[in-house]
């Protein structure tokens, strides 16, 4: 069967008529935003509900009462140690008493003080350590820590501290 010249015509309109709709693309189905007219790096950024501002659960968490916080962030030595031990007092008047004591021993070279720190600096038995007086609850901390602040360990300290604890307490 030989094609019509009227189907031809069908045809031909069917061809064309797809071939419009070909090449203009989605046009006529697109929707106008102003939005996604812009360049991505204008548009502005959505962000979900939840995520616009952060979390502040436990943000500032205050420390338990008859917690002791140091200036240093070094958690304080416990009089309980053989390296520390506590007196009764004012800081000040402790940390004199522990100045004198400290001049008074044998064989103890303070190479530095700081009324600021509560701090000297000792050479003791051939060791080198802090004895640190510090305001403590219910008194004042007499310890021996290394330059780091952590308590100082060895036979040295332990036996200077002993005999502060003697002359400091009497």
């Amino acid at each position: 069967m030989r094609p019509t010249r009227s189907s031809m015509r069908y045809l031909a309109i069917a061809a064309l008529a797809v071939a419009v709709v070909g090449t203009s693309g989605c046009r006529w189905f697109k929707k106008d935003n102003a939005l996604y007219a812009q360049s991505p790096e204008t548009r502005p950024l959505e962000v979900p509900p939840d995520l616009d501002r952060p979390t502040t659960a436990g943000a500032m968490a205050l420390p338990e009462a008859g917690t002791s916080v140091t200036r240093s962030g070094t958690a304080p030595v416990a009089t309980d140690s053989n390296v520390s031990f506590a007196a009764t007092g004012e800081r000040e008047a402790v940390f004199n008493r522990v100045g004198e004591a400290l001049a008074g021993m044998e064989g103890v070279t303070v190479n530095s003080r700081s009324q600021v720190l509560g701090t000297y600096d000792v050479s003791y038995a051939g060791a080198q350590f802090l004895v640190r007086v510090a305001a403590a609850q219910g008194g004042v901390a007499v310890s021996a820590v290394d330059p780091r602040g952590v308590a100082a360990t060895g036979d040295a300290p332990t036996r200077l501290i002993a005999s502060l604890r003697a002359a400091i307490t009497q």
